[in-house]
């Protein structure tokens, strides 16, 4: 496939840099051939300086690596897009993106993310606004926290035990954000529980292989 790879006049292809785990852009960078290859064969970023002339290694300074889950082509062969699992902020600013300057934003069209969503939580902990029932709810503490979760975990089992599809969807709702408020009190980020997803991933996909053979 490399020799299908269609580098530019400078020997260079754009490489677009996602987060495995939260399908968030990182950057977007280039490669030569050559950083290809090493990216390849040591499983981590390796990119070509445009402005240093010379090829680098992602975190060979920072120590935030980038972690090669895969790397795909698009249909005409001259851009890539690498999927990699990060040890630390992709931007050199400190930013977990290098892509956070908001040049547009639809008023009627509002994506939706469950990182942006524990963001908000956040707002609403270290800057608590008065009438809001999360900030509430961090005024509180932790055990009215832990008792919201056990209660909404009540209603999704008794809603999922009727088989009324709607009312469990509600009910999975709640207790899905309770459950944020619960990490942002105990300042656990959605990386840290997709990392551990992940490596449940990666073991049972070992598991199952051992089993084949």
């Amino acid at each position: 496939m490399l020799d299908k790879l269609k580098f530019d006049e400078n020997g260079l292809i754009p490489a677009v840099v996602v987060d495995a785990l939260s399908k968030k852009v990182l950057t977007v960078a280039y490669m030569t051939r050559e950083s290809l290859e090493i990216s390849i064969k040591e499983g981590k970023t390796c990119f070509f300086s445009r402005s240093r002339q010379k090829l680098w290694r992602k975190g060979e300074t920072s120590g935030n690596f980038q972690h090669i889950v895969s790397i795909t082509a698009d249909c005409d062969l001259d851009a890539l897009t690498v999927e990699v699992i990060k040890d630390g902020p992709a931007c050199h600013t400190g930013k977990d993106s290098c892509f956070f300057n908001t040049v547009y934003k639809s008023d009627s069209l509002e994506g939706f993310s469950a990182d942006a969503l524990y963001e908000l939580l956040k707002g609403r902990k270290d800057s608590p606004q008065e009438g809001s029932y999360t900030s509430y709810l961090f005024e509180k503490g932790l055990d009215k926290i832990l008792k919201k979760v056990g209660e909404e975990s009540t209603e999704v089992i008794i809603a999922a035990k009727a088989e009324d599809k709607p009312e469990t969807i509600y009910e999975i709702s709640d207790l899905a954000y309770h459950l944020l408020v619960l990490m942002v009190q105990l300042k656990i980020t959605p990386d840290e529980v997709r990392r551990e997803l992940a490596s449940r991933h990666i073991i049972n996909h070992k598991v199952k292989q051992e089993k084949m053979t």
